[in-house]
């Protein structure tokens, strides 16, 4: 295969979770670009931001499917892959962006925030990975792309305690499956992003004194853009990482070094 074409996924389904914005948003468009339908989901699925990344995605010369979904319930998971198979016919690529969580120390944090933020990140991968993998199992071929964080490599100093635990639980659940689908021709791999210009990120980047602080600590002294973790995703998602597996490739600028 050609340079170039390692990196296409030309007539490819992907389905990106979480993708009204931010990495989400960047990773469907940058998608698109390389060749891919796109079934985009968000659990805001009417405030017309998903419906404008579908047009962004038709602008581009390929299909789009703009659906509503909670990844935290599997009804509304099912829904997905399903209405996805049946506009396009199958699913090559799932990327599992779609987190967040709620703030708090451990010792402070309610049971009901606690459960939020794991069913939102850790089950809501399990589900998802579970679901896209029994129709890929069906075609012997799929990858598989985890949207994580460095704060899963450590035990973290501000307040989202809860965020670190549930996302350290889905590298380790990337592994597994990585080592369960293999024989199924199916890889999965994730990427662990440091400090990213996104809403979520909102109130550091909308603070000085934060994003002073932030960028005395950052090798180069700013946040990353959506798209700069959007292309780590199509590396994970294309042929050119044909032999990656089980990785998790931190795209952080240095920070984690």
């Amino acid at each position: 295969m050609e340079f170039c074409g390692l990196f296409s996924l030309k007539d490819r389904v992907a389905i990106v979770t979480g993708a009204r914005r931010g990495i989400g948003a960047a990773t469907a468009i940058l998608f698109a670009q390389a060749g891919a339908d796109v079934a985009i989901s968000d659990i805001e699925a009417g405030t017309g931001e998903l419906d404008a990344i579908a047009g962004i995605i038709k602008q581009s010369g390929r299909r789009a499917l703009a659906l509503k979904c909670d990844v935290s319930l599997k009804s509304d998971i099912d829904n997905m892959v399903q209405k996805t198979i049946d506009t396009f016919g199958q699913v090559d690529i799932l990327v599992n962006n779609a987190g967040g969580g709620r703030p708090g120390s451990l010792l402070e944090l309610s049971e009901d925030d606690w459960n939020f933020t794991l069913n939102l990140n850790l089950k809501g991968c399990f589900q998802c990975c579970q679901a896209v993998a029994k129709h890929m199992i069906a075609r012997e071929k799929g990858a598989i792309v985890n949207v994580n964080s460095v704060e899963s490599l450590r035990a973290v100093r501000d307040i989202s305690h809860a965020y670190a635990v549930s996302k350290s639980g889905m590298t380790l659940l990337t592994r597994q499956f990585a080592r369960e689908l293999p024989k199924h021709g199916i890889r999965v791999n994730e990427v662990a992003p440091g400090s990213i210009r996104t809403e979520m990120m909102k109130p550091v980047w909308s603070d000085p004194e934060r994003m002073e602080r932030l960028r005395t600590m950052s090798l180069w002294g700013r946040m990353a853009e959506p798209e700069e973790v959007a292309s780590a995703i199509l590396f994970l998602a294309s042929d050119a990482a044909s032999w990656v597996n089980g990785h998790t490739l931190i795209v952080d600028g240095g920070y984690m070094a």
